[in-house]
């Protein structure tokens, strides 16, 4: 092996159990910035003076910077320095913080969420950059270690919004937020390990290869539309529930936690999931996490009907435990492709699901706003039933050797 194909590729031995939890936080952090917002959508609109049928743009641009930053940060992981690209990242993300927390219109704030949304993926950076580290036999197990962290970070970020801003408004949530991201800055930079890509290539030849990448990699397109499709109807679903909790059941922010921390069971899944894939189950996990999301839908419209608080929790977990298992067997068939080509692999993959969760989000609150829940429900079922057509084209003869990444 080349010294440039060895300083590409870091040693398995690198990926100890406590660098691991230092993963998962730093994922879970990391990702946390771009849902802090979500269930803040009714007071940050009040005090933006944004109409009803716009507040989703607060979400929306959040997404749209995630997806630029895939798009345009991640595939430096091929390219630069590893752990000077998360620590960059990471920076903006703190001016990004800084300044919604001091935001005083709905443009300033706007702005500053499109910069946090695009710094956040240091996340999606950090998690190839693991996968180096780990050895093929247990990729999957470390992939579904570090995703659980990130999944955490996910599904916490709305409770702990929520708490934070019923106690001291929601510009606090963003002051602590950037705090916890300049502490990060300081831990990743003392532990994190140097990885140097093969640097050749260059950037601008890197970019030019995404078109072709997607053209070639049928298990990308794929895999990307199963999980565009899934968070789509996740950001539907979450985005729209804490406005029907407080329409509908007359909720405050500390009843919206506590909903919303009952969802964060489902990314105990995420560890599950790993193991399954590397056991060979990714198509039969893939079509059973299908199938269940769009059960969780029907069961969120019986138990509105009802009007069954119980009910929509329930299909709360049941969505999300479906939409994170789905995402780890998702990443696992990738990163069992081509190394060299992992940080564009995930940045192309990851920038389909956030364009898909950015729309989602937007029509997600017009939705709502005009055609109540029932309306949503029908929304965030089609976009799963749609993933469940692409997969029964899974079991075509022609399909089956590009279909699963076994």
């Amino acid at each position: 092996m080349s010294s440039s194909a060895s300083r590409a590729s870091a040693s398995p031995a690198g990926l100890t159990p406590a660098l691991t939890l230092v993963f998962a936080i730093a994922c879970g952090l990391c990702v946390a910035n771009i849902y802090y917002a979500q269930p803040l959508i009714g007071p940050i609109s009040d005090t933006l003076q944004l109409h009803a049928g716009l507040a989703g743009l607060i979400m929306t641009l959040t997404q749209l910077g995630y997806g630029a930053g895939l798009l345009l940060l991640v595939p430096l992981a091929d390219v630069v320095e590893n752990r000077k690209l998360i620590v960059g990242a990471l920076v903006g993300a703190v001016i990004g913080l800084v300044g919604i927390a001091l935001s005083n219109s709905a443009i300033t704030f706007l702005v500053a969420s499109f910069v946090v949304g695009a710094c956040a993926v240091a996340a999606q950076v950090l998690l190839p950059f693991a996968s180096h580290l780990a050895p093929e036999a247990t990729r999957g197990k470390v992939v579904g270690n570090i995703m659980a962290g990130l999944l955490g970070g996910i599904m916490l970020a709305r409770p702990f919004a929520s708490v934070v801003a019923s106690a001291l408004g929601w510009r606090a949530v963003f002051w602590l937020s950037a705090a916890l991201m300049a502490t990060l800055i300081a831990v990743l930079w003392r532990v994190l390990p140097q990885r140097r890509p093969h640097a050749s290539v260059g950037y601008a030849r890197t970019m030019a290869s995404l078109p072709g990448i997607v053209l070639n990699t049928p298990l990308l397109r794929r895999r990307g539309f199963y999980q565009g499709m899934m968070f789509s109807a996740f950001q539907a679903f979450w985005t729209a529930v804490p406005l029907a909790l407080v329409h509908e059941f007359g909720m405050g922010q500390r009843g919206i936690a506590l909903f919303a921390l009952a969802g964060a069971a489902g990314a105990l899944l995420a560890p599950v999931a790993g193991r399954l894939a590397d056991r060979g189950w990714t198509r039969p996990a893939t079509g059973a996490a299908i199938v269940v999301a769009l059960l969780s839908f029907v069961l969120g419209a019986v138990a509105m009907h009802y009007r069954s608080v119980a009910g929509l929790v329930a299909a709360g977990i049941l969505l999300d435990g479906a939409v994170q298992l789905c995402q780890v067997l998702n990443f696992r068939s990738l990163f069992m492709l081509a190394p060299e080509l992992r940080g564009r692999l995930n940045g192309l993959f990851m920038t389909f699901i956030f364009i898909c969760a950015a729309v989602a989000s937007g029509i997600a609150a017009a939705v709502y706003a005009f055609h109540g829940w029932s309306g949503l429900c029908l929304l965030g079922g089609g976009y799963v039933l749609l993933a469940l057509l692409y997969y029964a084209t899974e079991f075509r003869p022609r399909a089956v050797g590009i279909a699963v990444g076994r």
